[in-house]
């Protein structure tokens, strides 16, 4: 006889365990055991708990390739799902060897578990194996397939709804779902409750505004609503606020901002001129000309205004970003000024106001939507569709992917639709969709490369500029430990040339992600394990450091409506000298629309309850010691960096929170 020991671990979230009766069937190279009951004497299968089983067979299974686990009614008991963690074999001969699993499990549901060390797919060795791949691979393509919703964006999950995704394995979890359905019903609750929702009363005056949200603020936030008028904090939230990618130096004018050293003489240090401030490095442009042309929609039957507009920027000797020259429209025109620091004060905060309507419409729909959340989803199904559960890349990413379908259809259905948040926008839906088509077609890889992106924008030295000073460090870390990974499944560049299921990958997310454009830079396949790393160092910091950078800090920035919002009302000054308090209190949206921005902030920055920040891997997918070595150091870098972002945030006036890895979630989950 030969007895094998098996550890069956159920998850530790709500209702994870189950009555239910579990049988095992386990599958070797030199025969299989007989259907197995697991029952143990008293409870099995309790939430957070491991059970030890035995399993005898007649003698030795030779390899074990495969753990068969069955789950069938118990009684008359109504059916209540399992989520079934993981087991740990252990053989006659003593191997220990992990298969796991963490997904739910449905009553008469079979799942076959791959176990042991991650496999390439040249790398199997064995008829059943081979078999099992192949057939797990042509499920998992019917399982997860591509939708076109429009052909010059990126492709996405088929499924339209998030409860027609397989929850046993990547819908979001029922405490995650429970949170985020309370969330809304109490901010909608609330501003019922004020009489808020649907109002189309024009705010009389600044101080109501701090009243959307009872106790809903932050420490940032009471910052920004203090400050949002100064030319200084201005100036650094295109460094450090929550879109920080559009802004780069400026080494000589576009021809259609004519600014003169006249202007902006009295805005530089003395003796100096734009001219050599320029040749300095010491100033910067903000252009949003691809929202140029983009009709915006309508509103009670009226169009609304768009401002494309450019902001010119100066590195003072305080080291401070000030915007010095502000145009609203692309070509300039006498209705078309230029509007500077010493106009008449409401003139030059209307037109900062217009720049930052249009920085919030871009933030939004580009940088993160499209450029995190559309992205993230094209990761995530090429990975599913592409890699066997054995693989090692597959190991290494699924767990930057947890609720990101989920997270993509919700805000397909509630913020970017037709009846979407997002259309109150000055754009509306259709406005955003062609901006974020134009911004699309302009993607390139060295973009999403923040050490090339940072490079490209004439931004390595710039003083102040905590999302780059992170995100580098960032990067390196991440890029460290994708490095190891890599290097330890594939020892040289002909390893990754025959790694079909990897080309693959690389193939789907060129194909259904950039849509074959040659132009962008994205690869089609790679062929060295250097190309490798970078391509997997780009995802993970996507999906996790990116999308905390451009999402985090949105209720601290926008739940301030003045500072930063999705719609105004009125058309942007056209003269000098006609604008008041009153007429910026008119330009901001109505009541019932504002409430729509600060209760959707709200809901993407709040904290939650059932996340896992970056770093943390809870699931045990590696067998070997190599790999799990390499996360242990990974966590201790991210641990010192966090440790060193706390203590140079506790000597600013204004910290840079959204970078520190223990405030970064592990995947794009919202």
């Amino acid at each position: 006889m030969a007895e094998y020991k098996l550890e069956v671990t159920t998850g530790d979230m709500q209702y994870a365990g189950t009555w239910d009766n579990i049988y095992v069937t386990l599958i070797g190279a030199e025969g299989q055991s007989e259907r197995t009951k697991l029952d143990n004497f008293g409870t099995d299968f309790s939430t957070g708990t491991t059970g030890i089983y035995t399993v005898k067979t007649s003698s030795s299974l030779g390899k074990l390739l495969l753990v068969k686990m069955e789950k069938d009614p118990f009684l008359i008991l109504p059916e209540d799902e399992w989520y079934f963690s993981k087991v740990v074999v252990t053989t006659p001969e003593g191997e220990a060897i992990l298969f796991p699993c963490y997904r739910w499990i449905s009553r008469g549901e079979l799942v076959e578990l791959r176990g042991g060390k991650a496999m390439k797919g040249c790398e199997e060795d064995h008829p059943l194996l081979i078999d099992h791949r192949k057939k797990e691979l042509i499920h998992k393509k019917s399982l997860y397939q591509w939708k076109i919703l429009d052909e010059r964006l990126p492709h996405v999950i088929h499924f339209d709804d998030p409860s027609e995704l397989p929850a046993n394995e990547i819908g979001y979890s029922k405490s995650k779902s429970t949170e985020l359905y309370n969330t809304k019903l109490m901010i909608g609750l609330e501003l019922k409750l004020k009489g808020m929702v649907g109002s189309n009363e024009k705010w009389k005056n600044f101080e109501d505004m701090k009243k959307i949200l009872w106790r809903k603020k932050t420490t940032m936030s009471e910052y920004v609503a203090e400050h949002w008028n100064e030319d200084d904090f201005y100036g650094s939230q295109f460094l450090n606020g929550v879109n920080p990618n559009v802004i780069k130096r400026c080494s000589e004018l576009p021809p259609n901002f004519p600014v003169t050293e006249e202007m902006v003489k009295p805005f530089l240090a003395e003796g100096t001129s734009l001219q050599k401030e320029m040749e300095k490095g010491n100033i910067f442009l903000y252009d949003q000309k691809k929202m140029d042309g983009i009709p915006p929609r309508a509103k009670n039957g009226e169009p609304l205004h768009v401002t494309p507009g450019l902001c010119l920027l100066y590195l003072n000797q305080e080291d401070k970003l000030m915007p010095i020259a502000i145009q609203l429209q692309q070509q300039p025109s006498e209705q078309n000024p230029i509007f500077l620091p010493s106009d008449p004060e409401t003139d030059w905060l209307l037109a900062k106001m217009f720049i930052k309507n249009a920085d919030v419409m871009d933030q939004v729909a580009v940088q993160h939507l499209m450029n995190t959340h559309f992205l993230a989803e094209v990761f995530t199904v090429a990975t599913l569709r592409s890699f066997s559960v054995i693989h090692p890349l597959y190991k290494l990413l699924f767990p930057h992917f947890r609720f990101t379908l989920s997270a993509g259809i919700s805000s397909r259905k509630t913020v970017l639709s037709p009846e979407g948040i997002l259309n109150i926008s000055s754009l509306g839906y259709d406005g955003l969709q062609e901006l974020m088509r134009r911004a699309h077609s302009e993607t390139t890889y060295s973009s999403l490369c923040l050490p090339e992106n940072i490079t490209a924008r004439g931004l390595e030295s710039i003083p102040n500029f905590y999302y780059r000073d992170d995100g580098l460090k960032l990067w390196n870390i991440i890029n460290s430990f994708v490095k190891a990974v890599v290097e330890y499944y594939y020892p040289s560049d002909s390893e990754v040339l025959k790694d079909t299921e990897l080309q693959e990958w690389i193939s789907e997310i060129f194909t259904h992600g950039f849509l074959g454009n040659k132009a962008s830079g994205f690869p089609a396949e790679c062929q060295t394990v250097a190309e490798v790393i970078k391509f997997i160092t780009m995802v993970i910091f996507t999906v996790t450091a990116q999308h905390a950078a451009v999402n985090n800090g949105q209720f601290d920035y926008h739940s301030w409506v003045p500072n930063g919002v999705l719609l105004l009302s009125k058309p942007p000054p056209t003269t000098k000298g006609q604008s008041s308090m009153k007429t910026i209190l008119e330009t901001l949206p109505d009541v019932g629309h504002t409430v729509k921005s600060v209760a959707l902030a709200w809901a993407l920055t709040r904290a939650y309850t059932d996340v896992v920040t970056l770093g943390s891997y809870p699931e045990e997918r590696f067998n070997e010691p190599a790999p799990k070595q390499m996360i242990e150091k990974f966590q201790a870098e991210l641990s010192h960096l966090s440790e060193a972002i706390t203590s140079r945030n506790s000597q600013l006036e204004v910290p840079y929170t959204y970078l520190n890895p223990a405030q970064i979630e592990n995947s794009v989950t919202i």
